[in-house]
């Protein structure tokens, strides 16, 4: 089946990779001239484990820990792949036939994926990753949201911007995700981490919330706001939530889906999850005697005193008992509630190792060449603590424990990874470019003939957001304050009034609706703080700590119903490294 990353890999090839993977290197030896080709494919494909289909019930909140580690030693250049993460799709078991996704979308085109288009129609993704349009690096990964409403004609990642493919803002009546907490801010680059990684984990849940009432519309909409909740060091607690029209206003030309969103049905994980191994850069080399030979970067995982890579651990499913029907009565009654999510009702999967699946070379309209002996240095397993990773053979050589093999030969159809000694000096000798040495970012939306747009993105631009429309009024209650991350950029913010944030500005919600949501978000911020128990602890290991600039305070005056709101990211002059 062609899946969402294989579409992106096809429009990569054609569009992305032409700036910086199509070079070729001449250089000479004692036995005659080679060339050293430098390509994007070097590596994809998926890292993962498998569940049972959850039961009935259990569609309210999905929720993980886990492990956050620098993947390389250095940011690299058109490099994009994400840490273990999910997919949630809203769940639509008795849809046979009903396409989800209208003409006139992105996905709709893609035939695979019918009749019902309901496996990306919308999304719940994100999580943690090395990704193409970051524009700032500090070597570890970023954590970001990226929710799709529309069968991928869009894809929103903050309380501003979408994920990576715009500079500016985005318009106000495509926003969708709500600043809810008022201690931590969400740049449009992603989460930064500080201190050592290695081994530590992050614990975040996508849970529904009831914190507005459903709307018969049109479009009719749900009463479902999708929250993120991180768990770490410094910060725990939910950081912000999916606004349910969001979800439902695709629905408003498209009567045929009304219902069928995040905003009103249970969200499923799709079966498992994975590290989703996207663009990675290459050299090919022959030798001599007509042999291939290929270097990729060299990948690196934590390995514990057992030579596991312990990668996803305690993956719950929730439902709406857990913490949905607890804010219901707390609405009611005006008894505010801890937000510790209760226990007693929640699914635990055994989680099943996949077996790895992963391939070089793909280029447009062929698929890529399978890779081979890598059950010579690692293998996926389940741990007898019920967590999902990876088991290292010991030194072989190949590679060590905790580095993925870096070298491959061609051999027949397949790759078959080799010990560095095996190949060339020249080809081991290539260094791959470092982030930061692109001009632009082409994402894959690069012409597409649905979604207008400029898709090729100049990386020197700074995020921005404009001075009028839903960012003025009925706009910000403080000046801006500045921070400076670990990224090396310098973070710009102002506060708002929870209700006046730019991404309730297009909805049309009535004044009443307004003050309704506002009173319960200050109750929100009194009795839900950053140090209190949400999601269990984790298993095993400690949590990782997010950048402490990224925590704020807020100013006096506006301790309670009042979020900070990113306007503009930029380069720094002076890091906080």
């Amino acid at each position: 089946m062609l899946t969402r990353y294989s579409i992106y890999l096809l429009i990569f090839s054609l569009f992305g990779f032409s700036c910086l993977y199509c070079s070729t290197i001449q250089k000479g030896d004692f036995s005659g001239a080679t060339t050293i080709t430098q390509n994007g494919n070097g590596l994809h494909g998926y890292i993962g484990y498998s569940t049972l289909k959850r039961p009935e019930g259990f569609g309210a909140g999905i929720g993980f820990y886990t492990a956050v580690w620098p993947l390389v030693e250095q940011p690299l250049a058109g490099f994009q792949i994400g840490l273990p993460g999910n997919w949630i799709t809203p769940d639509n078991p008795d849809n046979k036939d009903i396409p989800c996704c209208p003409e006139g979308t992105i996905a709709r085109t893609w035939a695979p994926r019918g009749p019902t288009w309901s496996s990306v129609f919308q999304t719940q993704e994100g999580g943690l990753g090395y990704w193409r349009g970051n524009r700032y690096h500090y070597g570890s990964p970023k954590f970001s949201m990226n929710g799709v409403p529309d069968c991928y004609n869009s894809e929103i990642a903050s309380p501003g911007w979408p994920f990576f493919y715009r500079a500016e803002a985005l318009p106000d009546d495509q926003l969708g995700i709500a600043q809810l907490s008022n201690r931590i801010l969400v740049p449009p680059d992603g989460i930064t981490f500080e201190g050592d990684l290695e081994g530590r984990f992050l614990g975040y849940t996508h849970m529904a919330l009831p914190l507005t009432e459903a709307k018969p519309g049109p479009p009719p909409t749900g009463n479902q706001s999708w929250t993120l909740f991180l768990n770490s060091e410094n910060f725990k607690g939910p950081v912000a939530f999916y606004i349910p029209e969001m979800w439902s206003r695709l629905s408003k030309e498209y009567k045929a889906i009304e219902g069928m969103g995040l905003d009103a049905r249970p969200g499923t994980m799709g079966g498992g999850g994975a590290m989703e191994i996207n663009t990675v850069p290459s050299f090919e080399m022959k030798d001599q005697k007509g042999d291939l030979y290929i270097k990729i970067p060299q990948l690196q995982f934590p390995v514990n005193e057992e030579g596991q890579s312990v990668l996803v651990q305690d993956v719950t499913y929730y439902s709406k008992d857990a913490l949905f029907n607890y804010l219901l009565e707390w609405k009611k009654s005006g008894k505010a509630y801890s937000g510790k999510f209760d226990q007693v009702h929640t699914w635990k999967p055994d989680l099943n190792p996949r077996p790895l699946s992963l391939d070089q070379g793909a280029s447009l309209n062929n698929g890529g060449e399978k890779l081979t002996g890598l059950e010579n240095v690692l293998q996926t397993v389940t741990t007898k603590t019920n967590a999902f990773g990876l088991e290292w053979k010991g030194n072989t050589n190949i590679s060590k424990p905790g580095r993925f093999p870096q070298y491959f030969k061609k051999v027949g159809d397949q790759r078959v990874a080799v010990s560095p000694e095996e190949v060339p000096l020249e080809l081991r000798e290539k260094e791959f470019a470092k982030a930061g040495s692109e001009s632009h970012y082409i994402n894959w939306r690069d012409g597409n003939e649905i979604v207008e747009g400029n898709f090729r993105i100049d990386k020197s631009l700074p995020y921005t957001s404009p001075t009028t429309g839903a960012w003025a009024n009925p706009g910000p209650s403080s000046e801006t304050s500045q921070v400076n991350l670990k990224d090396g950029s310098t973070v710009t913010y102002r506060w708002y009034k929870f209700v006046d944030q730019p991404s309730f500005q297009s909805l049309g919600w009535t004044k009443e609706e307004k003050e309704a949501l506002q009173n319960f978000v200050e109750q929100i911020h009194r009795a839900w703080t950053i140090d209190q128990e949400y999601m269990a602890p984790p298993s095993t290991g400690k949590l990782v700590a997010i950048d402490p600039a990224l925590i704020v305070t807020p100013p006096m005056g506006m301790e309670y119903g009042y979020v900070p709101i990113v306007v503009r990211q930029e380069k720094a002059l002076i890091s906080s490294r």
